[in-house]
């Protein structure tokens, strides 16, 4: 039978930093007279590209493909070689960072450039990780977690940035562990406040539920880390794209279920999963 109560989270869904992306898109694209690009996927999320693919803003992988018209710097940043390609390139550059990601790069160049071994809490490949580590340097190191660096560190003056869709847990775990090897630890938190917003309001919400859907892209790190907190606190934990992944057995018995969602998943979308859980039949 489907569930009484479908309860969505307090903080769910549209960041502000992907909300000025979108509306810096969409306004470049309704002015434009020449092709409009995004260098690399603006969000992560699949739906919305494909919606802004149909008003005419295309993708672009590097800026050797920018030939004319407006590029558009992706909301997680870019690394700072492409930016300088980009500047010379006959084209109008757009910046649709998000402003936390842009303090993240400034705080990493400021360690590189004071002699601090940069070391990036993060996902290795994550494009704002890729964009970090061109500010931090060559030497830095991109870690997951502790067990993620070297036996020995090249150094003792020790900088720490994060990538701003991380947990403070992450967080937390990796300054316990890089304070005894240091003798200068300096630790910029560059988690953003609707990071930490949602991922505490999920947290909340799973324990006191019976079932979590977590909406958003697969490619999303922010929206997998709201996943991966929400299955700590409820085993039946789901993160789907679209409602037409729900399967009807993950909510059978269920007097409440919980919806939550990654700051790059839109409000229609996550509205789309709430009224497919409210419509299952027994």
């Amino acid at each position: 039978m489907s569930p009484s109560v479908v309860r969505i989270s307090d903080c769910a869904g549209f960041c502000w930093g992907v909300e000025r992306a979108l509306e810096v898109t969409l306004r470049a694209a309704d002015e434009a007279t020449a092709p409009v690009n995004t260098l690399g996927p603006l969000i992560h999320n699949p739906s919305v590209i494909a919606d802004l693919e149909a008003r005419g803003v295309g993708v672009i992988a590097d800026p050797s493909e920018a030939h004319a018209g407006t590029v558009i710097l992706r909301s997680h940043g870019v690394p700072k070689h492409m930016r300088e390609q980009l500047s010379a390139a006959d084209v109008t550059v757009v910046d649709a960072t998000c402003p936390f990601v842009t303090a993240a790069q400034e705080k990493a160049a400021r360690l590189k450039e004071h002699g601090y071994l940069v070391v990036i809490l993060g996902e290795r490949e994550h494009p704002e990780v890729l964009g970090l580590r061109s500010y931090a340097g060559g030497d830095s190191l991109v870690v997951e977690s502790p067990e993620d660096l070297p036996p020995k560190l090249p150094s003792k003056r020790i900088g720490v940035v994060v990538q701003t869709t991380q947990s403070q847990e992450r967080l937390s775990e990796l300054v316990s562990h890089l304070a005894p090897l240091a003798r200068e630890l300096l630790v910029h938190n560059t988690i953003c406040n609707a990071t930490e917003q949602r991922q505490s309001a999920a947290r909340a919400m799973a324990s006191e539920v019976d079932v979590v859907i977590v909406v958003g892209g697969r490619n999303s790190g922010n929206t997998r880390r709201l996943a991966e907190l929400c299955l700590v606190q409820q085993p039946r934990t789901y993160h789907v794209e679209s409602p037409a992944e729900i399967d009807p057995e993950w909510v059978r018995g269920a007097r409440v279920v919980g919806i939550t969602a990654g700051a790059s998943t839109p409000p229609e979308q996550i509205e789309a999963v709430a009224a497919a859980v409210r419509g299952m039949k027994p």
